[in-house]
């Protein structure tokens, strides 16, 4: 029996190359090549039809013609899971859901799909990875009302789509799609060519049907989806599940929206009937302290459309070794050291010999810089071992000439903050609010030195 002949495809951008390279020959990324199996050439192209389909056929259209029009909504039932999606699925999208293995994608989507047939709409459970027996007894597990929810275990595409075809069901999951495998391709399952080939299938069959097909996807060490990057191109919404599996609380976030916001935060925390929605998620990621301890600064960051508030702390310790280290949980570290820079230089608090661990509590992890302020604040209250009143918030920029600069939709955070109980902020001059905040003193500041200073005042 001849050999197969092996290929490397990028896992990026789907090029191929007949040996083994660091560099992707076609997009320059690197320790992108895997191995696959070369696919034996066909008569036409095969391929065409799937791609050339994804967004349905039509004629040549002025865009002032078009009408447009709002796409109708269906909420799953999980306030949460419907915040993500920007209300609610829409017929005929693609949704890609990602997370660690056992971090609860496969729990959410069994209840919303609970959910949906309760409100009778016809729903289908693909598995590929559990039986029909274990899917069941997750739903006993959770005490799941299972008379409308349809499940097929099977793994080859071409029946999963005969059979999707036949049922025309409102929403269908499919749980993995690194697990399927199309008969008209050689190579294994989950390997670049078949979740490519099964994604674009799966595509073009739900913008035809019109039904909403959602996908769990597999992630990497490092935390991305496996294979191909053409498929987070493919699919009209790219979620991923976060969190710590020995944690009970997960945070579901949307990273691509053709029909919503993007950056829009869900919170779960996970019970012995699955996951349920967090109302109040600040509550989270506030510890509660029975008395003024140093080294902490509560910030209000925004996630999406949500604000949330997020304690801040910072341990400042003398450094025991000729690198002082500079380590951060939650934050971008590069940024902590721009940030003690600028504290050095423009409000000469001084940290060269000092060990700086900062960390946002409740493993939330923020990347916008209107953190820099409440950073600074912490470490410098660990520094000088003198706490800041537990009613203050922070929130603002800094930039390397020391100025505060604004953060966006400053009046929100302030009134998230007034409605949590909070009476004072340190804020951005520019966000400063033009009518009084009943309840809140509200400061005002442009420089790091004059907030620097007002801390001596507290």
């Amino acid at each position: 029996m001849a050999k197969s002949k092996t290929v490397y495809s990028c896992t990026e951008c789907g090029a191929t190359s007949p040996k083994w390279q660091g560099q992707c020959p076609g997009c320059a990324q690197w320790n992108t090549l895997v191995e696959t199996i070369a696919e034996a050439a066909t008569p036409g192209n095969r391929f065409g039809a799937s791609y050339a389909s994804l967004a349905g056929s039509g004629r040549l259209q002025a865009l002032a013609e078009i009408k447009p029009r709002d796409e109708p909504r269906q909420p799953t039932g999980i306030a949460e899971f419907d915040r993500v999606l920007g209300g609610g699925l829409v017929a005929g999208g693609v949704v890609l859901i990602g997370g660690d293995p056992g971090i609860g994608k496969s729990t959410l989507l069994l209840q919303a799909l609970s959910q949906l047939a309760e409100l009778d709409r016809k729903v289908v459970y693909v598995s590929g990875e559990e039986s029909g027996e274990q899917v069941a007894l997750r739903a006993h597990r959770l005490q799941l009302p299972m008379g409308g929810l349809q499940l097929f275990a099977e793994i080859n595409l071409e029946k999963i789509l005969a059979t999707l075809d036949a049922e025309r069901p409102h929403v269908a999951v499919i749980d993995s799609i690194q697990t399927l495998w199309s008969d008209q391709l050689s190579s294994a399952p989950g390997s670049v060519a078949q979740v490519r080939e099964c994604s674009a299938q799966l595509t073009r069959f739900a913008k035809q049907s019109g039904t909403t097909v959602i996908l769990v996807g597999h992630v990497t060490k490092d935390g991305a989806l496996a294979g191909p990057r053409v498929l987070e191109h493919i699919v009209d919404t790219v979620l991923y599940f976060e969190g710590d599996t020995n944690s009970s609380f997960r945070l579901v976030r949307a990273f691509k929206n053709r029909f919503g916001a993007v950056n829009e935060l869900g919170v779960f925390a996970m019970t012995d009937k699955g996951l349920r929605g967090v109302s109040n998620p600040s509550a989270l990621f506030l510890s509660q302290h029975e008395q003024e301890v140093a080294g902490s600064c509560v910030m209000v960051t925004q996630e999406g459309t949500r604000p949330l508030l997020v304690e801040i702390q910072a341990l400042v310790d003398a450094a025991h070794s000729p690198s002082p280290r500079r380590l951060s949980v939650g934050l971008e570290q590069n940024r902590l050291a721009m940030l003690l820079a600028v504290l050095h230089r423009h409000a000469g608090v001084v940290c060269f010999d000092q060990d700086v661990f900062v960390n946002a509590v409740g493993g939330v992890k923020i990347t916008e810089p209107a953190a820099d302020l409440a950073v600074l604040l912490a470490i410098v209250s660990s520094l000088r071992n003198k706490p800041l009143p537990q009613k203050l918030i922070a929130f603002g920029e800094v930039g390397l000439a020391g100025e505060i600069r604004p953060a966006p939709r400053g009046q929100e955070r302030l009134k998230e903050a007034a409605k949590l109980g909070f009476t004072h902020a340190i804020i951005p001059k520019a966000n400063a609010p033009k009518q009084a905040i009943k309840g809140m003193e509200v400061i005002a500041l442009e420089r790091i030195e004059q907030a620097i200073e007002h801390l001596r005042s507290l």
